[in-house]
Parts: structure tokens; C-alpha cells; sequence
């Protein structure tokens, strides 16, 4: 029996580390599901090449070559490397020892591949914090980062160095142990494995015993695995949720061309009745049976907002491009992008922890005004440098102006100008206050 209590244990870790993650998932995909239906399933060809282009591709990254750069290193690090996960648990539940050895050559280089972007990664993430941390670069310095965000990003980076160390380790300890011909390491076929990098970590063992490098490599390999699973489920809590959720948001985000608005059908035959010459104002207005008036004009709170928008603001990495690329940021306005994602994500988690609780969702706190101020929208130029800035396709713009459309059709609180302007349209047909019979005496003079 205490054979076989490691694989014991580990099946334990393994199942405990999958369900937790798979009741978060739960709980993510409830939180999601807040958000109005919008239909996203058409052009499926479209979205697939999108999706391969943009979320595995990385196209739009590379707009900022170094951190782009980095970025990729890291990201085919995460994915190649976890070939190598899949080893150590098969490992880890059979109890065997390096079980895809047998591929022989391929393995070599399979070993050889993880081990040199390990040390890529290592480096790359030693650069990510010192951009961070000691550059003094203006988009990670913005207010919104203070406290847990910018501790969210440091907590990752390290985890990143401490697995990667591990890793190294547990293959340095390894071929030690291969070398010295340990029972259950050393095989008939010579050295399993290419280290091209742990091989320089050698020197480090030459004093020590094969129960103590038992110990050692025991210990990096439990700590990896381990470190692995939770990682996986600390991402729920992280911005580096974004490793999960880039490839559904990519697929269906908005394919229309950017700057095209969403319009309220009920409300843009009212405005073609109004505009329309040969209309009668006072004729009974045709209705359409499938058409129902929506309850409530744009957004207030996240559950007014549609599912995209919520999954997007899952999937924000906090990055910063889209607030740096922002015209009203950049002359000192209150907006940040960036915010508008942070607190939706935000706003959600505070639903979602009073459903957990078996609360009702009231609306003593919202989105407006409790979380993204008057002043933030407003700023907007509706510009789309935001959307079109974002590396995964996230928009934070249909957020702004949804949450405008409450304004100005539910509170009638839009600014004394765009109020002005939109009488004088109503009235006059035109934003100009001038009566329509006059609108043409410029030209005679």
C-alpha cells in the first residue's frame, strides 16, 4: 500500500485541483450569463480566421515589438510546455518515470525545446518586471492600477520564474540521477532526455548523495505540478484569465466595420416618421408583431449589457493599449478604457459573490455612477482607437455608449450642448438652432 500512496496523493491533488477550477468555471460562466443574448454564430469562416490570426497568431501584439515579442515568447512557452505537464501527470498517476522516453530521438528534442524556452521565458518575464516595475512606463502607472492590479500582474510574473526554475531543477537532479545509474531513473537506453540547458546546472549536485537527489528531484517535481494547478486556478482571480478566454472572445467579437453603431429599430422609424415630408404625424404608427419595445433603453448595471461585453470584460488584460491610444486620456480626461473593462469585471464579481450568498441583485449599487462616472463617458470621441488598439478584440466603446443611451433615453441627462442639439434636430430637423424655412439664406447672400 505505501507503494503506492504518491500516486494516492497525487490523485487526490489532481481531483481536488480540477474540481475547484471547474466550480469556478461555474461560476464564470453564471457571471457571463448575466448579460443580455446577442447573436455572434454568423460568418463562422470569418471568425475561425480571425480567431487563428489575432488570439493564436498574435498579429496585433507585435504593434509594439518589444512587449509583443516577449509576449509570444511567453505564450509559446505556456502552450509547447505543456506537453510536458502532460507527462507528469500521466507520471504522476501511473507512477512511472519519463513515459514518453520511448519516443526516443523525438523525446530529445521535445526535452531540449521545453528546456531552452524555459530559459526564454525565464528572461522574458525578468524584462516583463522590470518594464513594470522600474521603467516607469505611463500605462502601468495609471491610478486604476494601484493595489491588486499591479500586485496581480508582479504575483504572476513571479510564479512564472519560480516554475520555471523548478522545472530546470527537477531536470538537472534528473540526469543527475541518470548519470549515477539510480534505480527507477537510469535506463538501459542510455540517458533519457536532451538538457540543454540543466546540464550547466550539474555542478550544483556533484556532493550530493542519490537519496538526497531522490529529494530533490521529488521535491521540484511535486512543487511544479503542484505550482501548475494552482496557477490554473488562480487565474479565475487574475487578469491572466486571458489565457482561456482570448480565443472565444476573438471568435465572437463584432465583425461589423468599426464606427458602425447599433440602432433601436422602434427608435429609427420614429425618426424616419419625423423627418419623412410626405409622413402624416397623425396616421396610427405600424407595428410589427416580433418586435417588442425594449424594457429599458441602453445600460445601467451589467446584467443591461449584452454577454460579448461581459465575456470581454473577463478576457481584459489589463494591458493598458487601448487607454494609452485614447485621445481624451491623452489631454488629461478622466476616461481610461481600460477603467471602463476593470469595473465591469469588477461590478460583476460583486453580483456574483451576493449570488453566491443567495442575495437578489438590487439597485442600491450599479454600474453608472458607483462605478464608471458621467464625466468618464461623456469623454468619449467615439473615436474607436480603443477597439481598434486592443490585442484580443475587446470594445470597450459599445460599453460608453450603451451606458449613454440610458442617459439620454431614460434620465435625459446628456450635456446642456447634446441636449441643445438635439432639440434643435427634433425641431428644426437640423442641430442648428435655426428655423427650417431659414436654413438656406446663407446662400442668397
Amino acid at each position: 500500500m505505501l507503494d503506492y500512496l504518491p500516486q494516492i496523493l497525487f490523485l487526490i491533488v489532481l481531483i481536488a485541483a480540477i474540481l475547484f477550477f471547474a466550480k469556478n468555471v461555474s461560476s464564470l460562466k453564471r457571471n457571463i450569463n448575466l448579460g443580455r443574448d446577442v447573436n455572434r454564430t454568423d460568418q463562422k469562416n470569418k471568425r475561425f480566421k480571425k480567431m487563428m490570426r489575432v488570439a493564436l497568431g498574435q498579429s496585433k501584439m507585435v504593434t509594439r515589438p518589444i512587449a509583443g515579442i516577449l509576449h509570444i515568447i511567453v505564450y509559446i512557452g505556456f502552450v509547447i510546455i505543456n506537453i510536458e505537464v502532460l507527462e507528469i501527470i500521466i507520471d504522476g498517476v501511473l507512477g512511472t518515470h519519463r513515459i514518453f522516453g520511448f519516443l526516443g530521438p523525438v523525446y530529445d528534442v521535445l526535452i531540449g525545446t521545453f528546456e531552452i524556452l524555459a530559459l526564454l521565458v525565464l528572461l522574458s518575464v525578468i524584462i516583463f518586471w522590470i518594464r513594470r516595475n522600474m521603467m516607469n512606463i505611463k500605462r502601468f502607472l495609471a491610478q486604476e492600477l494601484k493595489g491588486w492590479p499591479k500586485n496581480d500582474a508582479n504575483y504572476i510574473l513571479y510564479f512564472e520564474v519560480v516554475l520555471m526554475v523548478l522545472f530546470l531543477t527537477m531536470n538537472a537532479a534528473d540526469l543527475q540521477l541518470q548519470l549515477m545509474g539510480a534505480q527507477h531513473y537510469a535506463s538501459e537506453a542510455g540517458i533519457v532526455g536532451s538538457f540543454p540547458v540543466s546540464q550547466y546546472m550539474l555542478p550544483l549536485f556533484d556532493e550530493m548523495t542519490i537519496d538526497t537527489l531522490i529529494i530533490v528531484e521529488r521535491t521540484a517535481w511535486w512543487l511544479h505540478i503542484v505550482g501548475i494547478l494552482i496557477f490554473l486556478n488562480y487565474l479565475y482571480y487574475s487578469k491572466h484569465l486571458h489565457i482561456l478566454l482570448a480565443f472565444p472572445n476573438v471568435y465572437f467579437s463584432n465583425l461589423d466595420p468599426m464606427g458602425k453603431f447599433k440602432n433601436l429599430d422602434a427608435v429609427t422609424k420614429e425618426v424616419k416618421l419625423m423627418m419623412d415630408p410626405n409622413a402624416d404625424p397623425f396616421a396610427e404608427p405600424e407595428t410589427d408583431g416580433d418586435e417588442d419595445m425594449p424594457e429599458k433603453f441602453g445600460a445601467s448595471d451589467v446584467q443591461d449589457l449584452n454577454w460579448f461585453q461581459l465575456l470581454s470584460a473577463y478576457s481584459c488584460t489589463e494591458c493598458g493599449r487601448c487607454t494609452a491610444e485614447c485621445p481624451a486620456n491623452q489631454t488629461g480626461k478622466k476616461l481610461s478604457p481600460r477603467k471602463i473593462m476593470m469595473d465591469t469585471r469588477d461590478r460583476m464579481e460583486e453580483i456574483g459573490k451576493d449570488l453566491n450568498k443567495g442575495k437578489e441583485i438590487t439597485s442600491d449599487n450599479q454600474l453608472l455612477d458607483n462605478y464608471i462616472s458621467r464625466e468618464e463617458l461623456w469623454a468619449c470621441t467615439t473615436c474607436n482607437a480603443c477597439v481598434d488598439a486592443c490585442p484580443i478584440g475587446i470594445d470597450p466603446l459599445s460599453i460608453i455608449m450603451d451606458m449613454r443611451q440610458y442617459l439620454v433615453m431614460e434620465q435625459s441627462a446628456a450635456p446642456v450642448e447634446l441636449n441643445n442639439a438635439m432639440t434643435n434636430i427634433e425641431n428644426n430637423a437640423a442641430p442648428w438652432p435655426y428655423n427650417q424655412q431659414d436654413r438656406l439664406n446663407w446662400a442668397k447672400e
